[in-house]
């Protein structure tokens, strides 16, 4: 071979390591995001579970993708979208924002790794066997939520003594709808409370809802926890305020835009948490192996504001449990 023939030869094979390096280096990972409402409303959830990935090591658009479906509080189109993602073989498959969202990933894929974030109980909701070991492809985060929800029925009564019959909201389409009325109906007769249950499935309701509660003359509000009421928190609290209803939530969100209060999980908690397992899912981590994380920190938020125009003295035994006053 002449000289000049290998020198270009050589110098033809340098040329293509460049590009034969660069076709060996893994694909970057996708996150599947299956948010059950809207990006407006998930805002600060997603700002929260970004947080989480990059303390796992992982930041987006650098060395992990995301990809988002959004059910905008439509429950019934969460299965398709579920199964879009799993079509895709994405990495993992975040399903945040509660029950319904965590089962249609569930019944979407048996094989790629699933992370929830909810304020159920997983094992009664039928998610994972145990939380110390949950086996199969799931594992997640879940906060007081529900649980919690006779409890803001009693912090309610304690604001406003003088509300005889209360009404509850709840959306009927709910996994945990059935469970948390039956646990506020078992509280209210200690508290010399009467109930009234009023439904919406979606934001249309709302209108409906609180001109039936006027009707009632019902003296206060308990939002039940759900993925559509707690991401509408801004929206609910504007009708309380148009229509003078004391009125708790389990958002806080509801308590900053007006609302007179909320009690709940941590949603920045739970969602960051739900980044961090993400992340460790991506490194390698099985699912199974990995506990699922309990969320307990609960806040009390109380709006000042909202409890003077109302006319509302809050004792202060309660204001010195409020986490925060918005005055």
């Amino acid at each position: 071979m002449r000289r000049r023939e290998f020198i270009t030869l050589l110098g033809g094979a340098a040329a293509a390591w460049p590009l034969a390096a660069h076709a060996q280096q893994p694909a970057m990972p996708v996150i599947g995001y299956l948010g059950a409402g809207s990006p407006a409303a998930f805002a600060s959830r997603v700002r929260a579970f970004r947080q989480g990935l990059g303390e796992a090591g992982y930041t987006e658009g650098r060395n992990v993708a995301i990809e988002f479906r959004w059910a905008e509080g439509q429950h019934d189109r969460l299965p398709a979208l579920a199964a879009d993602l799993a079509g895709r073989q994405v990495a993992v498959i975040v399903a945040p924002g509660g029950v319904p969202a965590a089962l249609a990933a569930k019944s979407a894929t048996t094989t790629i790794p699933i992370v929830f974030e909810m304020g159920a109980d997983p094992i009664a909701m039928g998610l994972v066997g145990s939380l110390n070991r949950p086996g199969g492809n799931l594992t997640g985060v879940s906060s007081l939520n529900v649980e919690v929800t006779p409890k803001r029925l009693e912090i309610l009564h304690e604001a406003v003594p003088a509300a005889a019959v209360v009404a509850v909201l709840v959306n009927p389409t709910s996994p945990t709808a059935a469970s948390q009325l039956r646990e506020l109906q078992a509280a209210a007769p200690a508290l010399g409370l009467q109930l009234h249950v009023l439904q919406a499935s979606s934001e249309r309701d709302f209108d409906t809802v609180f001109a039936t509660l006027l009707q009632l003359r019902a003296g206060a509000l308990v939002v039940a926890s759900d993925t559509l009421l707690a991401t509408r928190g801004e929206q609910l609290a504007a009708l309380t305020v148009r229509y003078a209803v004391p009125a708790i939530h389990q958002s806080r969100d509801f308590a900053l835009a007006g609302g007179l209060m909320s009690y709940g999980g941590s949603f920045m908690e739970s969602h960051r948490q739900a980044g961090v397992y993400t992340g460790r899912i991506i490194k390698g981590d099985k699912p199974a192996d990995l506990p699922v994380q309990q969320v307990t920190k609960v806040e009390l938020i109380i709006n000042l504001k909202m409890a003077k125009a109302l006319g509302i003295t809050v004792p202060l035994p309660l204001l010195g449990r409020a986490d925060e006053v918005v005055e």
